[in-house]
């Protein structure tokens, strides 16, 4: 960045307000987990920012981890169509970023007239034949490097807005590169390390900018995984470090001269590895200088693939940080008596202990490690898609990161004002609320109630210590919050603490889906020991090891009788009853289920209109009615009756030209009125009659609506509706009281909005008059906003403002 931009220039994107003039919305909290690939990530070492951004399913997610506000996400990035595999940035306000679509894209932080800086998509070029799996910048160049599975090397040279190809290396043999590492040699030329799919690592050098095989370093046992150069701090030699999946990390000297440095290849404390250790020098010339490249130390300790490395110094000395599937971060440094390497830090787990020996282990490892710039704090990402942060001190401690779903988010639940719940295809049920403390407040995961064995497509919170949710399996689980995550709610949340008894704690049995309660897990067999009280006893928000490990909610019920996997679920406003529904293509499945949470027992019969698998449910206000959706294209309004009977009221078989895929209720101060919304692009509200049910208003979207909502709170008489889109754009809509009729609409910035399908909207009312809107996309992320309605009703007032401008 420019040397008038710093930090806090930079996190004014959190505050930014991108949307019409007359309507204040911006990011309240986002959570999205990082994607899984050790060189999707980069913390920011040249433009004085402290901003790491790393790869979060196809778009970029922005986080200062050293934000004293701890506020997490400011900002997602998108622009690519799959996944990002690599993220880095680069002098003068750049990044870089490769994707699963093929392209590299160049992004530029550009200040806009209010002082606010917004990464904006500069340049994008078709830049391979398959994935983009890695990318190598410097410092200082305008050279760069990327790396993709259709076997080739491509070097580029970034000339202001555009990205110009060089030269295109196709690897021999072929292989696959994962990593790539650019150094300079001299004023003139570079060096590049090239290793991938196979045991040994390709060094190429450069003369009049045309790059040429120069030597093949062999000794790893593995593939490699992961390559950093770094120039040696007391000498002009290059040091290059190779991560491989044979758990060992190599240290090659690059030297020029024809003399031979001295190395420590022939340790005799490595000779009980029985490895090649060879000291063979690989000899090349550039632009007449003699270089040779050694091998210089082996470096063990990690007990599993080896992801990642990294350079930085530090007090004067050089360190390595290596990033394992063991669970473990190491820090290297060179002992000054005896010259051996060695390793000054353990982060992490100590996976024996944990029972993760192995890359697709419990808990997965830690794909990536990074540096903070100042190199006083770093960070790895975890195979959950949580970040983890350890800051330096007297002694390395852990602060809190951030996290988020590695799937497809597919639902969304509030428990009244308090928590927020989210489910998807990650098969992980996590639980948001605010933090609140010293006068700051900031989203974070209190809890993870549900880690199951199925992707999760439905959730609905029964009360404020219960909830269902249903996956790809025949049943729904119901779960009970535990005393031990109210009572931290309560100190850290300000959540008030429910009423009657909870158990205290859950854990999962060994090859069980179904998470018990301390007590009834333990046995004699399978003793299973009650967490200290240490680990709730906390001051901030869990830590990833202990959202993992120590938060689940206990299950206390299964709800049995669909034949196929759930498709929905919802709980009534007063929580007395669940409806379910499963994925069907005949009447006879196509059910819908009541229960009662009083006991558990289903309310007999089942509802049977549908044809189809039934995509949405909702109850109305006081539990008058039930409405339902589904692919049949209808909907069908169920009443309950004065002896709790429930019935068909009305139904309308041909409601949308195409399947309906959600719907909702209006406020009760609009009467009865409910809205749905289809792939036909349409979302139709409806008044409910004495004897029938009339559309009353239809509103044309650009693309198939996926989710709608309407604002249940007091703030006007005009009912507010929100709609999302496949496409990920989210619409707010204003109707007319008397009515219904649209006044205005709102297309929610496409900075803010979702870069995939939104799959579902809810609203909550927070703090201080605030307006909260929560969507569920297919991007994996779960975005809160905060919308300021009050800017909604009374947006037509202003004589200049156009309607029909979106």
């Amino acid at each position: 960045m420019a040397s008038t931009l710093t930090a806090s220039c930079f996190s004014k994107i959190k505050t930014s307000s991108t949307m019409k003039p007359k309507l204040k919305v911006k990011h309240e909290y986002i959570s999205v987990g990082g994607n899984r690939h050790p060189g999707a990530a980069d913390w920011d070492q040249y433009n004085y920012t402290d901003v790491l951004a790393f790869g979060a399913d196809n778009n970029i997610a922005f986080w200062e981890p050293l934000d004293p506000k701890k506020e997490g996400i400011f900002q997602l990035l998108s622009g690519h169509s799959a996944a990002v595999n690599v993220v880095k940035f680069l002098p003068g306000d750049n990044l870089l970023s490769g994707s699963d679509d093929k392209t590299i894209r160049l992004w530029r932080l550009i200040l806009g007239s209010d002082g606010i800086g917004l990464f904006r998509p500069i340049k994008c070029v078709d830049a391979h034949q398959s994935s983009v799996k890695c990318m190598a910048v410097l410092g200082g160049s305008d050279i760069f490097v990327s790396g993709a599975a259709d076997g080739t090397v491509h070097i580029w040279r970034l000339d202001g807005d555009d990205i110009i190809l060089l030269q295109a290396i196709s690897l021999s043999p072929k292989y696959f590169p994962l990593a790539l590492s650019l150094a300079r040699l001299d004023d003139k030329s570079y060096v590049l390390a090239v290793g991938g799919t196979r045991n040994s690592i390709q060094v190429y050098t450069s003369k009049n900018d045309e790059f040429s095989l120069a030597a093949t370093l062999s000794g790893h046992e593995g593939w490699i995984r992961s390559l950093a150069f770094t120039k040696e701090l007391d000498s002009d030699d290059l040091l290059l470090a190779s991560a491989s999946q044979d758990r060992y990390i190599r240290l090659w000297r690059v030297h020029q001269g024809l003399d031979l440095p001295a190395s420590r290849a022939a340790d005799p404390t490595l000779g009980i590895l029985g490895k090649s250790l060879s000291n063979k020098a690989h000899r090349f010339e550039v632009n007449e200088q003699k270089y040779s490249v050694t091998f210089e130390a082996l470096l063990l300790g990690h007990e599993d693939w080896i992801f990642s490395a990294s350079w930085h110094t530090s007090d004067g000395k050089l360190q390595l940080l290596t990033a394992s599937a063991d669970n473990s971060l190491s820090i290297w440094e060179v002992d000054p008596q005896s010259g051996i390497w060695m390793s000054v830090a353990r982060l992490g787990d100590v996976s024996a202990q944990k029972g993760s020996t192995t890359a697709t282990g419990s808990t997965g490892g830690f794909w990536t490690g990074l540096w903070s710039p100042e190199a006083d704090a770093v960070v790895s990402l975890g195979r959950t898609g949580s970040w983890r942060l350890w800051r330096r001190g007297e002694q390395w401690t852990q602060d809190v990161g951030v996290s988020g779903h590695t799937g497809e988010v597919k639902a969304l639940s509030f428990a009244g004002h308090t928590y927020m719940l989210s489910t998807g295809f990650d098969q992980t049920t996590r639980l948001h609320a605010e933090w609140e403390r010293d006068g700051l407040k900031s989203w974070h995961e209190f809890s993870r109630p549900q880690i199951h064995g199925y992707d999760l497509n439905c959730i609905a919170s029964v009360d404020g210590t219960r909830f269902v949710s249903g996956a790809d399996e025949k049943l729904l689980r119901v779960f009970q919050e535990p005393a031990a995550v109210a009572d931290m709610l309560h100190r850290l949340c300000d959540i008030v603490l429910p009423d009657g008894p909870l158990p205290d704690a859950a854990n999962i049995p060994v090859l069980g889906l179904s998470n018990k309660t301390i007590e009834d897990a333990a046995d004699e067999e399978n003793p299973t020991p009650a967490p200290h009280k240490a680990v709730y006893d906390l001051s901030h928000p869990p830590l990833e090891d202990q959202l993992a490990r120590h938060m689940l909610w206990p299950e206390v019920e299964k709800l049995y009788g669909h034949g196929y996997e759930i498709s929905a679920v919802a709980a009534s406003e007063d929580g007395r009853f669940v409806a379910t529904a499963c994925r069907a293509s005949s009447i006879d499945h196509a059910v819908i289920r009541l229960y009662d949470t009083r006991d558990w027992y289903e309310i007999k019969p089942a509802l049977r209109a549908h044809s189809l698998t039934v995509t949405a449910m909702e109850f109305s206000y006081k539990n008058e009615f039930l409405l339902s959706v589904g692919r049949d294209r209808q909907w069908a309004l169920w009443k309950k009756n004065k002896r709790e009977e429930w019935g068909l009221g009305f139904s309308n078989p041909k409601a949308h030209a195409r399947m309906i895929l959600d719907a909702a209720w209006a406020p009760p101060c609009a009467g009865l009125v409910f809205a749905t919304a289809g792939r036909d692009k349409v979302v139709k509200v409806w008044e409910v009659g004495d004897e029938e049910v009339q559309c009353v208003t239809t509103i044309t979207a650009e693309h198939p609506v996926t989710a709608v909502a309407f604002h249940h709170l007091p703030i006007c008489d005009s009912p507010i509706l929100a709609y999302g889109l496949e496409t990920g754009g989210i619409v707010l809509c204003r109707l007319r009281p008397s009515s219904l009729e649209m006044m205005v609409s709102f297309q929610m910035d496409a900075l803010l909005a979702p870069s995939k399908a939104v799959n579902q909207l809810a609203w909550r009312f927070g703090n201080l008059g605030n307006t909260y809107l929560a969507a569920a996309s297919d991007d994996t992320s779960v975005r809160v906003f905060n919308v300021d309605v009050c800017a909604i009703c009374g947006v037509n007032l202003d004589p200049d403002y156009n309607s029909d401008d979106e």
